[in-house]
């Protein structure tokens, strides 16, 4: 009898021993790299909340290959200085991928450690030049510069009719770039650019240099950087007496920019794909509902759900690959066609960059609100 407990505890032992060691399997750990504090804080902290519901969710589900899903998170503040540590500190994590960054000096300071280290990197930064550097682990969560700045310009010159257009940028990659880019297609398309002028960000009094784009009589001001000097600048322009439209790139496309600029808001035009409440997606608006259901409030911007596709779209590469080896993912991902993403259908090309992505030019309400204005919703 003694002997056949002790077996029968040996084997229970074995047993249990056996489901321990089932159960410590390492978890897949996927970062995020965003400015969680500072200028962009809103931003950053929808796509870490957007991120770790979707693991959150994975999760409930038994995880992705039998491995719980672990989110790593590192605030980069938007500053390509602490991008860098952000992407080495992820690195040493031993991250499979990581979502971001939101700004594209960010991401292009990142880029080249998550390139050497064979980490997939998904982000909202739009610069061209994150795509001509090719590296086989970037992948674009929003279309480039060039997509936006030729719908821009069409929509400026071939819709509006805007005869003197000057344009307004901050120093960054990513609004020098988009501002550039923007010139160019408005000259292709026979429009007139009366000026191009440089702010420094976050420097909030913009007077000086809306006084002199003033004296040149323009009928529109393009302004290619981020919503928090987008809302001082509509604000500015309003209490200056300058009628001349406000037309503003995606980065101003957040609910802070309504906040900002107050009345002076409305009639404000902003570009960018469909905002989170215009997306026309089931799956869009299942993830909105569970996203407010969760932290109380709507995403800051439809950026929130690009980020969410990129970790999607990471979660299913695993899946379907049965693996986390970077080499596999990043095979299945530039051959991925079709996504069926929260942001619409799309594709990423050889150099990751993102081949599908409708856009819409916004204007804003009273209430700080978005009504599509151009192309025209479609009857019924």
């Amino acid at each position: 009898m003694i002997k056949k407990f002790m077996i029968g505890g040996a084997s229970a032992i074995a047993i249990l021993a056996s489901g321990c060691i089932a159960q410590a399997a390492p978890p897949i750990r996927i970062g995020v790299q965003a400015p969680i504090t500072g200028t962009y804080a809103d931003e950053g902290q929808g796509i870490e909340k957007a991120v770790k519901l979707l693991a959150e969710q994975q999760n409930a589900k038994g995880g992705l290959l039998g491995r719980k899903i672990e989110i790593k998170v590192c605030d980069d503040e938007g500053k390509a200085a602490q991008a860098a540590i952000c992407a080495r500190q992820l690195a040493d994590a031993h991250v499979v991928a990581v979502v971001g960054s939101y700004t594209s000096g960010a991401a292009l300071a990142a880029q080249p450690i998550y390139a050497r280290a064979n980490i997939i990197q998904t982000s909202d930064g739009t610069s061209n030049k994150l795509i001509a550097r090719g590296y086989k682990t970037w992948f674009g969560n929003a279309a480039p510069n060039s997509a936006e700045a030729k719908f821009t310009a069409h929509y400026m010159v071939d819709v509006r009719h805007f005869k003197r257009t000057a344009v307004l940028t901050d120093h960054s990659s990513f609004a020098t770039g988009l501002a550039d880019s923007v010139v160019k297609d408005v000259k292709a398309d026979h429009g007139k650019i009366i000026d191009k002028a440089f702010i420094n960000a976050g420097s909030q009094n913009f007077t000086p240099v809306l006084t002199k784009l003033k004296s040149l009589h323009p009928d529109a001001i393009y302004f290619s950087g981020y919503y928090s000097d987008g809302g001082l600048i509509r604000a500015q322009m309003v209490q200056l007496g300058i009628k001349a439209a406000f037309v503003g790139g995606d980065a101003n496309q957040n609910v802070a920019f309504g906040k900002i600029a107050g009345a002076a808001a409305k009639g404000a035009v902003i570009i960018n794909v469909p905002a989170p409440q215009d997306l026309p997606y089931p799956v869009a608006k299942q993830f909105v509902a569970a996203y407010q259901a969760k932290y109380h409030a709507l995403p800051p911007s439809v950026f929130t759900l690009t980020n969410a596709d990129g970790m999607r779209a990471v979660m299913q590469a695993i899946e379907a690959t049965h693996s986390v080896k970077p080499a596999k993912l990043e095979n299945y991902l530039h051959h991925l066609k079709n996504f069926q993403g929260l942001t619409g259908t799309f594709a990423w090309n050889g150099r990751g960059k993102r081949i599908g992505s409708p856009f819409t030019a916004f204007e804003v309400g009273a209430d700080g609100g978005y009504t599509i204005v151009y192309p025209a919703p479609s009857a019924g």
